[in-house]
């Protein structure tokens, strides 16, 4: 079973990917940025960004028939590493319990520059 998960954006077709895809019972979600539409959610806020951005991971693992809870892994691109404290913080926040292995890497830019983070995910949905 291959269940794709799209997020309306045109860049999906344009591109060739989708928000999410689930196979069997791991579910992947794409690098998601803090884009609501045209607009950037969070402009200067590293914080707000990936709070955003969890969320919309949270949607789509949803929409895949899964949770947070079942995030094994999260990946974290930002573009100042000196500023980590404001991305793990709203990661804390939304995985203190669940404790995925993360990774926080800094990379030299975004598609945007206004886009300070980006966040991939992987979940593992039990009993598939």
């Amino acid at each position: 079973m291959r269940k794709k998960i799209s997020s309306g954006s045109p860049w999906e077709d344009i591109v060739g990917y989708s928000r999410a895809v689930r196979v069997g019972n791991i579910v992947e979600v794409a690098g998601t940025t803090a884009m609501d539409g045209d607009t950037i959610v969070g402009k200067d806020d590293l914080y707000a960004q990936t709070v955003f951005i969890i969320k919309k991971i949270e949607k789509a693992l949803h929409e895949a028939g899964a949770g947070l809870t079942d995030v094994v892994r999260t990946r974290m691109f930002v573009t100042d590493i000196a500023r980590w404290e404001e991305a793990g913080k709203a990661h804390g926040e939304f995985f203190k319990n669940i404790k995925p292995v993360a990774t926080m890497v800094e990379v030299s830019e975004l598609i945007n520059d206004d886009l300070l983070i980006e966040i991939e995910a992987t979940a593992i949905v039990s009993g598939d």
